[in-house]
């Protein structure tokens, strides 16, 4: 019997949970936290073994945070991916939560050890190793999950439904912002992400570009269903002095020619985590706010505007239930996007270690394909700002 989508997502089709294991995430590793929590509260995952620090006693005391076996604690992802490959009981499937400039090596060890890997974004920092990257996961037949948690929130769903339902008509504009404020003011020496995020060695060619503009990109591409075409960016310092972009104005024509805009800044005071859509087509337009996910603004044209509120019945699309977990009036937030997220993955990860194809179970994982895109955008917006704000095209699928 094929594993099937239709019951609780939070149901594991094997009838266990799968075993997951952890690279990077532990103590001051706000992202791991967030990761880690979206597992265990999936029902998919046990988190049973970790690299978990580049510090070995930070290792060590995140594994005893994360109740994980002294002999399951690694000091190096290397270590990790042989140990846990040699181990009939080795684990399923490892996170990779690291900064960006490590993610190709890591992947790449994991892969080759017969492991499957769930990715945080941007997928690596150059064309050339997504591709190569793309050409690994290929070869091997294994997942390889990006994790985009904002688009596994109900009610982008719903959105991303209406949309291919034609319940506004053909696309004909769409407008996305990622504004936050932390970046505005002079730099905590304590806060050792600004750096790296800000030193061109580490994360390449774009800071908040790459940082959160991808979130922007993968919301717009998702909800829309039409990619990117050609953009034009400019890049600026808004906040305080430093040595690349806080703020990005990013213009695109979609693939059906519709204009957009992008506008993604970490340095807009109080502004925290305005991940904000909205979509206009022919007959009606659909708005929805991050900040409060659970609600999506519908205006038909020439009627009654309505504010759909994620649970079941009322006008939400049955796929889009499949990821609501509480009655309405009971808040779900981003740890239950990340848990969907989480749930879609270990779906992915059964079926292909049951013998079946993960992409004919209509789950809508972001896969290495889409990760890879997400690299292009960065590069398509650099190039553009690079030669002044001229149209430049997204680099060919790869």
């Amino acid at each position: 019997m094929g594993l099937s989508t239709s019951a609780n997502l939070r149901h594991p089709p094997l009838g266990r949970r799968l075993r997951l294991g952890f690279v990077g995430g532990g103590r001051g590793g706000l992202v791991g936290e967030w990761h880690a929590s979206g597992a265990r509260l999936s029902n998919h995952w046990d988190i049973v073994a970790g690299a978990l620090s580049s510090d070995p006693a930070n290792a060590a005391a995140s594994a005893r945070d994360w109740c994980i076996a002294d002999d399951r604690s690694y000091g190096t992802y290397g270590a990790m991916a042989a140990a846990e490959a040699a181990r009939e009981d080795g684990i399923e499937a490892v996170t990779i939560c690291t900064p960006n400039w490590t993610h190709f090596d890591m992947a790449s060890s994991f892969l080759n050890a017969g492991i499957d890997v769930i990715l945080d974004k941007p997928m690596v920092n150059t064309l050339e190793d997504a591709q190569a990257l793309v050409k690994l996961q290929r070869e091997t037949g294994l997942v390889l999950a990006m994790t985009y948690p904002y688009t596994y929130h109900a009610m982008v769903r719903q959105a991303k439904l209406m949309v291919a339902a034609g319940m506004i008509g053909k696309v004909r504009q769409v407008h996305v912002e990622y504004v936050q404020d932390w970046a505005t003011g002079p730099a905590d020496p304590e806060f050792k992400g600004a750096a790296w995020r800000r030193d061109t060695a580490k994360v390449g060619r774009a800071s908040a570009t790459g940082d959160i503009g991808t979130h922007a990109y993968h919301l717009l591409k998702y909800v829309t269903g039409e990619d990117v075409a050609q953009l034009r960016a400019d890049f600026h310092v808004c906040g305080a002095a430093k040595a690349m972009e806080d703020t990005a104005f990013v213009n695109v024509k979609l693939a059906n020619g519709a204009p957009g805009l992008l506008w993604i800044t970490q340095a807009a005071p109080g502004n925290f985590c305005g991940l904000r859509l909205r979509v206009f087509g022919e007959t009606g337009a659909l708005e929805w706010d991050q900040e409060f996910p659970e609600q999506l603004r519908f205006a038909p044209l020439d009627a009654p505007v309505q504010i759909l509120t994620r649970g079941t019945g009322s006008g939400m699309l049955p796929e889009a239930e499949s990821l609501v977990v509480l009655p309405r009036g009971h808040g779900e937030a981003l740890s239950d996007a990340w848990a969907n997220l989480y749930a879609e993955i270990g779906l992915a990860v059964a079926a292909r270690r049951s013998g079946q194809r993960p992409n004919d179970m209509g789950l809508h994982l972001s896969d290495v394909a889409e990760g890879a895109k997400g690299v292009a955008f960065v590069h398509a917006c650099a190039d553009s700002h690079e030669a002044g704000g001229g149209w430049v095209g997204l680099a060919a699928e790869a």
